[in-house]
């Protein structure tokens, strides 16, 4: 059956897949006939992940990327790609007079950096097939909006999305596409921690037009699509999926 959103034959690597929108990206990615390559730092979230990969040859390889030690050898080990997600990332709630180099360094050490050095080394190893597809996950925070104490977090991922644009113009004569995707709030283990009470979870579900947030997967079907022969002709976009949240 004729399907232009189908990764068969294609590999595929996905950081940060223990948990999250990189768990379902890798998962879907496997259901759309792709050989995936997961990578994270907790082994037993990453075999959690191995486990529901569907068919093909798939590989799990632990790796911390804030040291970039463990990026090279990364990039050294793996075999020539066809699709790049650089989901890592996590973030750090703090009010803007109480940040410290410490807490601004551990942000963008992950979420910026890592993602950056990694494209970095593909390219240079000559690890991305022609037509392959470097996709990013982004947020609408620091690109749309902004939030209490989210200084951090938002500059991080402000900086991903001028990459992106960049990289895509510096890339496309390799016929390397670039692109990111922008979520708002997604149902993770985020929203486990007791961090946000159930209160304001509610209060904030009502500033979304379509009345919840979005689910990993519904994440990661965009991310497939970028990584996909269906968007051969998109470099440097940034996908927006929030439910409708920046409408208002």
């Amino acid at each position: 059956m004729y399907n232009p959103f189908s990764l068969e034959g294609k590999t595929i690597l996905v950081t940060g897949a223990s948990s999250g929108i990189g768990r379902a990206t890798a998962i879907e990615c496997s259901k759309m006939g792709a050989n995936v390559i997961i990578t994270g730092r907790n082994k037993d979230r990453l075999n959690e992940t191995f486990s529901k990969l569907e068919g093909g040859c798939h590989i799990q390889l632990i790796a911390d990327l804030s040291i970039y030690e463990e990026i090279e050898n990364l990039s050294s080990c793996l075999p020539i790609l066809d699709g790049c997600v650089n989901n890592a990332g996590f973030t750090k709630t703090l009010l803007t007079q109480f940040i410290t180099f410490e807490s601004i360094n551990e942000v963008f050490k992950i979420n910026t950096i890592a993602p950056i050095l990694l494209t970095q080394q593909l390219v240079k190893r000559k690890k991305l097939n022609k037509n392959s597809s470097i996709v990013f996950t982004c947020s609408i925070s620091g690109v749309y909006n902004a939030f209490l104490g989210n200084s951090m977090y938002s500059a991080s991922k402000g900086a991903i999305n001028g990459f992106v644009k960049n990289a895509a113009l510096d890339l496309a004569s390799k016929k390397i596409r670039v692109n990111c995707v922008s979520p708002g709030m997604i149902n993770t283990s985020i929203l486990d921690g007791g961090i946000i009470t159930n209160k304001q979870l509610n209060q904030d579900i009502k500033k979304y037009p379509l009345e919840r947030y979005g689910n990993p997967e519904e994440v990661a079907y965009a991310i497939i699509y970028l990584l996909s022969d269906a968007s051969a002709w998109v470099t440097g976009s940034n996908l927006l999926i929030d439910g409708g949240f920046t409408l208002q």
